[in-house]
């Protein structure tokens, strides 16, 4: 039986309304609409229970056709699951509806005044996910601006609070379980304005809805098959040391805290790996892995707009990753991280045509003259799927375990970065960041970005024996870990179907076909099989440019060696004398 939400609007849909709407579709929840005034229970209405979502002053409307008639207690108990309910803008109204649930006097103010640290409760029921038990400092401005409740204990549970303030509650009504948010929710078409998305800057409008939509649509709703995640340090050569990273002092502190590494390598430096460092790598495969760092690194050597250039580029970096697998016995993820987080659109055509499987990048806007718009929806997907090419979003550490927390709830994978002088304390800093990662109610697993960019996916089940699948790379790994065979239909945004040369697994050609800006394909999968199925695309036709002039590459090897002198004695240096003041 599916998990259905029911969507309860005002005669004219407010704004409101329009933003929980559009959040249940985001999700992939099935949903019915209907007015307030058209609510009622009725004896012979379906007995599978909906969850009802709609403003609390919505709900006020209908609070009277819910009461249970005399002598059938049990009717709404049978008819709805649960109850979540948003504010429209009006606190008051809020606070009188959460009253009359409650039986008690309950008031809802501006501002949180002092209170800093607000703890999200670890509910028995599980409500607020992988965010449970997190103690999290909101922006000031989402601090100064929100709407909070004033609460004195009584029958009324805080998953969000703040000393004697709360911003999401739960209650009992009639023996169903009611959430209440103080605040209005997010819009998730608003167009993203800083370069990642910051839950600090909207967490009492984003965390309440999204806890419960993964709380009470567990199975129809989109979610991801696991936690995976990754850590990534930018440039370092195969070196003993570089700067402050010592492969042997951070193999021991992998093994020790569980977790796994990436290098961002830099493909200009394929013949220069010691040979220490590649035997470490060579035997620790499930801790160490490296990925695509540009081709020269070079500034912004990803952000023109030639796309014959950057397509040769990237052919360039995969050839010379190739070339360093070949010598050292070393593979490598076919996954681009971009030099200084600078990308454009060519860039992103180029990378499509060649056998990378996907990007990383701090950033999600770029580099263009006139960029396209990002809007908070394409960032909170798996990936971001706007341009040609597949972005995986990344973070650095000190963004906060909040925002880590809240990826994971989305369904995202956690990739952390650091460039070396991040370990300048012997990685104190690091492990206690991962150790916080680890420490989450659902653990991440630790995954090479390869293994990770296949395995970050979202499903929800349409059958007992049929799951829908939305693939994010270009290579897919599926798996079928139920007893019984399971069909698994997939699909992939697409904007140039005309460019697929070939969909399948090493040995299976899939058919595929185009629907509405996607491509559709299915799969079935026998009790625990499990497939990577590949997307090909053309290759890129045209006029190649088919070298580097001589003063570029000895600028780019006096920039290479530069930079390592920068990373192993300035940097350090540095930080030796500020030490010492």
């Amino acid at each position: 039986m599916q998990e259905q939400a029911l969507l309860l609007t005002a005669d004219y849909p407010s704004a409101d309304d329009q933003r929980a709407e559009r959040l249940l579709e985001f999700f992939g929840v099935r949903y019915l609409k209907r007015r307030a005034a058209e609510l009622g229970l009725a004896e012979n209405e379906s007995t599978q229970k909906c969850r009802l979502v709609c403003s609390a002053q919505s709900f006020a409307r209908v609070m009277g056709n819910l009461q249970p008639a005399s002598g059938n207690a049990n009717l709404l108990a049978r008819q709805i699951h649960s109850i979540f309910l948003y504010s429209n803008g009006d606190p008051v109204a809020v606070a009188n509806v959460v009253s009359q649930l409650s039986g008690g006097t309950i008031s809802i103010r501006r501002g949180a005044g002092n209170v800093i640290r607000w703890h999200i409760a670890n509910d028995p029921d599980g409500t607020c996910g992988v965010m449970r038990d997190l103690r999290i400092q909101p922006s000031a401005t989402c601090l100064r601006t929100g709407d909070f409740f004033h609460t004195d204990g009584g029958s009324l549970t805080p998953l969000i609070a703040g000393e004697d303030k709360a911003a999401f509650l739960k209650l009992a009504w009639n023996g169903l379980p009611v959430f209440v948010s103080s605040e209005r929710l997010i819009d998730i078409d608003a167009e993203l304005t800083t370069f990642n998305f910051d839950i600090r800057d909207h967490f009492f409008s984003a965390v309440p809805l999204v806890s419960y939509i993964k709380w009470a649509f567990p199975c129809s709703s989109w979610h991801a098959p696991e936690a995976s995640a990754s850590l990534i340090i930018d440039d370092p050569l195969l070196k003993p040391t570089h700067g402050f990273v010592d492969f042997q002092e951070l193999l021991s502190l992998m093994k020790r805290h569980n977790f796994s590494t990436n290098v961002a390598f830099i493909p200009w430096n394929w013949r220069r790996s010691a040979p220490e460092v590649v035997r470490l790598f060579r035997e620790n495969p499930e801790h160490f892995s490296l990925s695509v760092h540009g081709c020269d690194h070079t500034r912004a050597e990803f952000g023109s707009s030639s796309q014959q250039r950057l397509y040769w580029k990237a052919q360039q970096a995969l050839e010379r990753m190739n070339r360093h697998e070949s010598i050292t016995g070393i593979s490598h993820d076919r996954v681009m991280v971009f030099p200084q987080g600078i990308f454009s659109e060519a860039a992103m055509s180029a990378l499509k045509r060649t056998d990378l499987i996907a990007s990383i990048n701090n950033d999600i806007i770029s580099a263009d003259r006139h960029p396209r718009a990002i809007r908070i929806s394409d960032v909170w997907d798996i990936a971001v799927m706007g341009y040609t090419f597949p972005l995986f979003t990344r973070r650095y550490p000190w963004e906060g375990i909040e925002n880590f927390a809240f990826d994971a709830l989305l369904g995202k994978p956690a990739i952390a970065v650091i460039h070396h002088d991040y370990c300048s304390d012997h990685c104190a800093r690091l492990v206690k960041f991962i150790e916080q990662l680890n420490a989450l109610p659902s653990a991440p697993t630790w995954r090479n970005l390869g293994e990770l960019v296949r395995r970050s996916y979202r499903q929800r089940e349409v059958s007992p024996r049929a799951m829908e699948v939305e693939m994010y790379g270009t290579e897919l790994r599926i798996e079928n870990l139920s007893g019984q065979s399971k069909r698994f239909l997939i699909r992939r945004r697409e904007s140039e179907p005309s460019a697929i040369q070939r969909i399948g697994t090493d040995g299976q050609e899939i058919t595929w076909r185009q629907t509405n800006g996607r491509v559709d394909f299915e799969i079935e999968l026998n009790p625990g099989e499990n497939q990577v199925i590949k997307i090909k695309f053309h290759d890129l036709t045209g006029k190649e440019r088919n070298g580097d002039s001589l003063p570029y590459r000895f600028k780019t090897m006096l920039r290479r060696y530069l930079c390592e002198m920068r990373d192993n004695y300035v940097v350090p240096l540095r930080y030796r004398f500020a030490g010492s003041l």
